[in-house]
């Protein structure tokens, strides 16, 4: 019997079957726009929710919201689903709700989990009222700058060696842009600066960045900047050195106190006030561009080298700053910190430090009002003009205050505070763990997405920990694995938080993406910076970049990556950008995927189904009422033969349907040279090459009018 033969066989067969199975794979809802309207809901606002089923399938489907059970119609049938639908009113706390369906004497359940034989309470969707996230922030794609090793655009504002002294030794300026970072090279500065990012929003915009989001750019005396010494300024290193001196310490010398260049150069008003004024000019270019840009916020901890603190010396004898907790027990800043002993000023060391760090002192704000209310205004002051910021990353931000309780009540006026001076500002934390608590609409807009992205990515593509220093058979290849860990973790999320999430697949705490393509488990500290890039996989990087630029969040790609960039966990995943050297196939490859990520805006606002799964592949689809685009990969080396039942995401299964191919990557490259397969009976066969990913797209026009 030929292929078409079996086609039209499968398709009597399953209108025949349409009643006497329950087809629970055609069961569907979720939290977009579609299937809740509206998606973000305010108190009040009446709510349509609906849910998808075979047509003619089941007896009834019951909305079971806040305990209460609503039978629910169906309002439209098309392409073989009958669409059930039902109403409630927002009220002022959150909603919990699932779905009960009645098929003869069978009742299952439909939560965020999917189907169910039995209700868990826990796994409900749920909908907080007013919690609503900027739009231009959904699907955004994202680009994360470690600044100093971005691009030098002003040598004159380069660290100096021996302009200071830092945890065991003095500031160092590498020449050698191309040197591989130290294993200890928290004060090596490459020279990276503000105006080296405003030389490169060309290369930028060309390879279709919206939103910049800059690792911390502060005062301070490391490369990372993530123990600030001044909220108030932008470093002048990456800024602006209008007044400067001699003063470099003499060899042997650690005071830095004696460190007068460097003192100049981050206390000076005018040095400071210049670099401010630089940051508002880089801020205005890329808005003027349609970019948005994301600021780090540290405010856990700050560092030893802080204005508050001054256990360098920094700032003890210079005009206009008032004596640091460290040098007088009269200081102003006394409560901002925990002194352990407070018989022991001048010059106290026994404050708390972060993790016992001495050089991150942990910040006290039970403590201190003053330092409570002046990290607000930081907060809203570089949201609004002349900086006009377009949000916060947030560090550690689970750790700060010394109570959940308080940690709570910070991030609630913290977000009070940024968005009554800028409501269009995202709120974003950095989180290992469940996020739910502060995802209720009151504190972060989103979280950087470790749970639900990074990590079951990196397991399933690599079989790597995300820091490269473990490496697990068990997960390796492992879908059900992959599923099981992005349904429960994105079930954390919501959907306001969800569309929102920055998805990474490598940053500057962990090793990059491509040396994890290796499988090697390794630290630069004893394998060498060489062996990140041995043995690796650019097209299983491929297909890690497809799911990234296909997936429901905001992709975000860390400096270097698109042009091939290796490393372990830091420093080494700090390496400098390839200026000339960019692995150009690599470089194409991300440009031609983030197009595409913003071409369809299914991929932004539409819901998303697992379609198909085994060991080493995997296909998801990305729908909403009028459009699919289907998305099938083979982490496998050879190539293999694969069918995909299509018609969960709403193409018909009773029509042929045309499926239009818009990429295809494989183990030498990639090619985005269009062709098309059919869909027959609701389901695609195609040919995916090992290590390979095929994305199809269909719209129907008529549909989407």
């Amino acid at each position: 019997m030929e292929r078409k033969d079996v086609d039209i066989v499968k398709k009597m067969q399953y209108i025949l079957n349409m009643r006497s199975v329950l087809n629970k794979n055609a069961f569907f809802s979720d939290g977009t726009e579609y299937y809740r309207t509206p998606a973000e809901p305010r108190e009040g606002e009446t709510v349509t929710i609906r849910f998808r089923t075979q047509k003619n399938n089941v007896d009834a489907v019951y909305l079971v919201c806040d305990g209460k059970h609503t039978e629910m119609e169906i309002t439209e049938t098309a392409k073989g689903f009958d669409y059930y639908s039902a109403q409630i009113t927002m009220g002022s706390k959150v909603s919990r709700y699932h779905f009960e369906i009645i098929y003869g004497s069978l009742t299952c359940y439909y939560n965020t989990q999917g189907v169910r034989m039995e209700y868990e309470e826990r796994m409900d969707f749920e909908i907080y009222p007013g919690y609503e996230t900027p739009d231009w922030a959904k699907g955004a794609v994202m680009y994360q700058i470690y600044i100093d090793r971005f691009y030098n655009g002003d040598k004159s504002n380069d660290v100096e060696t021996g302009e200071y002294f830092y945890i065991g030794d003095v500031s160092t300026k590498v020449d050698n842009w191309e040197k591989t970072p130290a294993v200890m090279g928290v004060r090596e500065f490459y020279g990276g600066d503000l105006q080296g990012i405003l030389d490169k929003l060309d290369y930028l915009q060309d390879l279709g960045v919206e939103v910049l989001y800059l690792n911390p750019a502060f005062v301070s005396p490391s490369n990372h900047k993530y123990d600030c010494q001044d909220y108030d300024y932008i470093d002048p290193h990456y800024g602006k050195i209008v007044e400067d001196c001699d003063g470099l310490l003499n060899p042997g010398d650690r005071e830095n106190a004696h460190a007068y260049k460097y003192i100049r150069r981050v206390t000076d008003k005018r040095n400071l006030e210049a670099s401010n004024e630089l940051f508002a000019k880089l801020v205005e270019e890329v808005h003027k561009r349609g970019m948005r840009v994301i600021l780090d916020g540290v405010f856990n901890h700050c560092g030893s080298f802080n204005k508050w603190m001054d256990r360098e010396r920094i700032y003890e004898n210079q005009e206009g700053y008032p004596k640091g907790a460290y040098i007088s027990a009269d200081s102003p800043y006394r409560d901002f910190f925990d002194f352990k002993d407070v018989n022991r000023w001048p010059y106290n060391p026994t404050y708390d430090g972060w993790w016992t760090h001495d050089t991150l002192p942990k910040l006290n704000y039970e403590a201190s009002t003053t330092l409570y209310d002046y990290i607000l205004k930081v907060g809203k002051k570089w949201v609004s003009p002349p900086y006009n910021v377009d949000g916060w990353r947030l560090d550690v931000a689970a750790d700060l205050g010394h109570s959940n309780e308080f940690n709570h009540q910070f991030w609630k006026d913290f977000r009070r505070a940024v968005k009554e001076a800028n409501p269009e500002a995202i709120i974003l934390a950095e989180h290992y763990g469940n996020p739910e608590g502060w995802l209720l609409g009151d504190e972060w807009d989103t979280v950087m997405n470790y749970d639900a992205f990074m990590e079951p990515i990196t397991w399933f593509l690599t079989g790597m920990e995300k820091h490269s220093d473990e490496y697990r058979e068990d997960l390796y290849g492992n879908s059900e694995a992959f599923i099981g860990a992005m349904r429960t973790h994105m079930r954390s999320l919501h959907m306001s938080a969800l569309y929102t999430a920055m998805n990474e697949l490598s940053n500057h705490d962990h090793s990059r993406f491509l040396t994890r393509t290796n499988r090697r488990v390794g630290r630069v500290s004893y394998a060498g910076a060489a062996a990140a890039s041995q043995g690796i996989n650019p097209a299983v990087m491929r297909e890690a970049v497809v799911i990234q630029m296909t997936w429901p969040g905001a992709p975000t790609v860390y400096y270097g990556d698109e042009a091939g960039v290796c490393g372990f966990t830091d420093p080494d995943n700090r390496r400098t950008y390839p200026w000339g050297k960019e692995d150009q196939q690599m470089l194409d490859f991300h440009r031609s995927m983030i197009k595409l990520h913003k071409e369809y805006e299914v991929i932004r606002k539409g819901s998303l189904d697992f379609l198909w799964n085994d060991y080493q592949g995997l296909s998801y689809g990305r729908f909403s009422d009028c459009e699919q685009m289907i998305v099938v990969l083979n982490n496998l080396a050879e190539d293999r033969e694969i069918e995909v039942e299509v018609w969960q995401t709403g193409i018909s299964r009773l029509e042929d349907t045309v499926l239009e191919r818009i990429m295809l990557t494989y183990r030498a490259g990639y090619t985005e040279e269009k062709t098309t397969y059919v869909a027959r009976g609701g389901v695609v066969r195609l040919t995916v090459p090992g290590y390979g990913a095929v994305v199809l797209y269909h719209k129907d026009e008529k549909e989407c009018e």
